[in-house]
């Protein structure tokens, strides 16, 4: 808003008459007073923008009304008309809060510049005070939005089911949530701003959480999520999922924020699906095995037959004949029951320090005599100086076993008479320090129908040979282990059959506790 009511005072009439028709033909609304006492009331009733003063009046001069003005509303602006040669009364009046001072006789430029100048003077005050009232608003705006952001986030990492603990550049813990204390055990006040990252990790986890701080470096990426077993330092050991978020402000390290799901419940109920589903399938293979084991009867029915035949015709061939066949059909009893056992219940695998090479040459010698009966070549391949590592032996040994015997029948199905037969079997360590196991034969094959039937319960690639029990045992054992198994396959050419077991040096170390 522009100055648009000025109030005209000087004690001589013409003057004031002359002012007032200057200014309303400039636009200007006016208000005049002859002295200093009535133009005090008149600024009082009317409330002015600007006031022009003459400096010299009887009784209350400019000076005097220029300073009651001011203590009514300092923000008035009041030009000063001054004769000549003036100078202190000037200097005073502009030391008491005058905009202006103009000499007389009032020339109308004169005028309108000190006009010009106070509007000016009015304008930027007003600019300022609404400035400063926006300000004020965007500020008092802005703190409410920040509390409200700052309570939203703090009830949400209150209420938050993973655990959240944050530390500064200094390590020390300095967000510490409810989930966070039932993972730890221990209390938020005896931990926040109290407790460092050693404090409250073991050793080895602090290292490693240290080491992710030291290699992170944009902390806006998308956090990774890791599954580990968590040993506190109370000694209690809780499947999590976890994520680290290093904090970055120019580049400088600020600190991290760690988050961890608690896995103990979700692993629990896949440990109760898992058996079920494991049953369900037990179940479901009664029928299936009711015709293999009739067929495991009609051998041993048969080979006793023979035998008894042998006794009565004192014929030792037929008795060898026969006690042969009963045999066979008694480790096929033996190895469906030994199959059905291992699926059927829940086992820890039994770790100890040993030697994967040693494994692979007793699976090796004890099929050789089979295998080189039947024209098929057994091969290992063994990777140098991979020494001992902590691995449940009976899982290696009996996942090796089926595999070698599954690709050894392969090689019995192809029915090309020109090619020679090989089963190898490598072992080696990948980059992760596990260990790998390949067992890889030139047989029959597989289409991908299937390969993508081998581990459903009953299904057998060798017809009524097969249980199919035998590669259902294999994965079981290895995801115990927490392994995996993988097949590369091409059919009429051959299969490769990969297994990873990882080392399980916590589950020795649990055992040997008990």
């Amino acid at each position: 808003m522009s100055a648009s009511k000025i109030l005209i005072v000087d004690d001589e009439p013409t003057i004031v008459r002359l002012l007032d028709m200057s200014l309303k033909s400039d636009g200007y609304t006016t208000c005049t007073a002859s002295s200093g006492e009535e133009a005090l009331a008149v600024f009082e009733k009317q409330s002015p923008d600007i006031v022009v003063t003459d400096i010299k009046m009887p009784g209350m001069d400019g000076l005097e009304l220029l300073k009651k003005i001011k203590d009514l509303d300092p923000d008035k602006e009041v030009i000063i008309v001054t004769g000549h040669g003036d100078i202190d009364s000037t200097i005073t009046a502009l030391q008491y809060g005058a905009s202006d001072f103009i000499n007389k006789p009032v020339r109308d430029e004169a005028l309108a510049i000190a006009l010009e100048r106070a509007e000016s003077k009015i304008r930027i005050r007003e600019q300022l005070a609404a400035y400063t009232q926006n300000l004020e608003e965007k500020v008092a705006e802005a703190t409410v939005e920040i509390r409200r952001r700052s309570n939203f986030q703090r009830l949400l990492i209150h209420s938050s089911h993973d655990a959240i603990v944050a530390f500064d550049r200094d390590w020390q813990i300095v967000v510490y949530n409810p989930e966070a204390a039932r993972i730890f055990s221990k209390r938020a006040r005896d931990v926040l701003n109290k407790m460092t990252i050693e404090d409250l990790y073991p050793p080895q986890l602090a290292a490693h959480f240290k080491k992710e701080a030291k290699n992170g470096t944009d902390d806006r990426e998308d956090i990774p999520w890791k599954e580990m077993v968590l040993e506190t330092r109370d000694k209690k050991q809780i499947p999590v999922r976890y994520a680290t978020s290093v904090l970055h402000e120019k580049k400088e390290f600020m600190g991290i924020v760690n988050f961890f799901q608690d896995l103990t419940e979700i692993k629990r109920l896949e440990r109760e699906l898992i058996q079920s589903e494991r049953m369900a399938a037990i179940g479901q293979t009664v029928s299936g095995l009711a015709h293999y084991v009739k067929n495991i009867l009609i051998g041993l029915k048969g080979g006793s037959y023979v035998v008894n035949v042998g006794f009565q015709n004192d014929n030792m061939e037929k008795i060898k004949t026969g006690w042969q066949t009963i045999q066979k059909n008694i480790e096929r009893v033996a190895n469906l029951t030994q199959d059905m056992l291992t699926y059927s219940k829940e086992r820890s695998p039994e770790v100890a320090l040993c030697s994967p090479d040693e494994i692979v040459s007793e699976v090796k010698d004890l099929i050789s005599d089979f295998a080189e009966s039947n024209d098929i070549e057994i091969v290992t391949q063994c990777e140098p100086d991979l020494g001992q590592m902590w691995l449940d032996p009976g899982t290696v040994h009996r996942s090796l076993l089926n595999l070698v015997n599954n690709a050894i029948d392969a090689c019995l199905q192809e029915e090309d008479p020109d090619r020679r037969f090989k089963v190898e079997i490598r072992t080696r360590k990948n980059e992760d320090g596990a260990a790998v196991f390949e067992v890889e034969d030139n047989g029959c094959g597989m289409d991908e129908e299937t390969k993508t039937k081998l581990f459903t319960p009953m299904f057998s690639s060798k017809g009524g040979k097969g249980t199919g029990l035998g590669l259902l045992v294999t994965k079981k054992l290895v995801e115990e282990h927490r392994g995996t198994i993988d097949i590369d396959t091409r059919l009429g050419y051959g299969s490769v059959f990969t297994v990873t077991l990882p080392e399980r040096p916590e589950t020795a170390r649990d055992q040997n506790d008990k």
